[in-house]
């Protein structure tokens, strides 16, 4: 299966996971993206929208970041918006609508002290743990594979603010490809 499609099933899970509601107690990415459709309880939803952003819009992200994301990460991000939705195992920050992926960045760089700690130890912040789990979860860019891929890990948030320290706490998948796969087979 080429990206493109392992992308599509990759998003077709979103639902699977996450309620995907859309109201006043949701972030405003939600509320972006809300449609007609309504839940059981009649609360509007959110989906995620199929774009095609140019990869030149990810050279703003790229310039507060010192490495690329995994290729198939990049593709993804200029193929869709999406508010944040919890997988299960890990949520996925929101990359909300718009013309550029500076709302991806600034959900990167949200909070400071996190952004601080964690770039310059080789950690690239792309999601939270599950539910109200909020150590960062991280691409290593340390253990970066040919093609660009990086093992994917969970990082103890307490550690960071009240320790000043970096500490793993989980590797949730060799790669980026590989966390894809898994979200898939856990849908099924």
């Amino acid at each position: 299966m080429n990206d493109e499609e392992l992308l599509e099933r990759y998003v077709a899970t979103f639902p699977v996971f996450d309620e995907m509601v859309a109201d006043e107690f949701s972030p405003p990415t939600a509320l972006q993206l809300a449609v007609e459709d309504t839940d059981l309880y009649d609360r509007k939803l959110w989906k995620p929208v199929r774009v095609e952003t140019p990869v030149s819009q990810l050279d703003e992200v790229y310039a507060e970041l010192p490495t690329r994301f995994p290729r198939i990460f990049e593709r993804m991000l200029c193929s869709y918006r999406w508010a944040e939705v919890d997988l299960g195992t890990y949520r996925l920050l929101a990359n909300p609508p718009g013309p550029t992926l500076g709302g991806l960045l600034r959900q990167m760089s949200q909070a400071p002290a996190l952004w601080e700690a964690l770039i310059p130890a080789g950690f690239i912040q792309f999601g939270k743990g599950p539910d109200l789990d909020y150590d960062p979860v991280c691409f290593d860019i340390k253990t970066r594979k040919q093609g660009g891929d990086c093992r994917i890990v969970k990082i103890d948030h307490e550690e960071i603010l009240c320790n000043n320290r970096i500490k793993v706490v989980a590797e949730l998948a060799p790669s980026f490809h590989q966390l894809i796969l898994q979200t898939i087979e856990r849908a099924n």
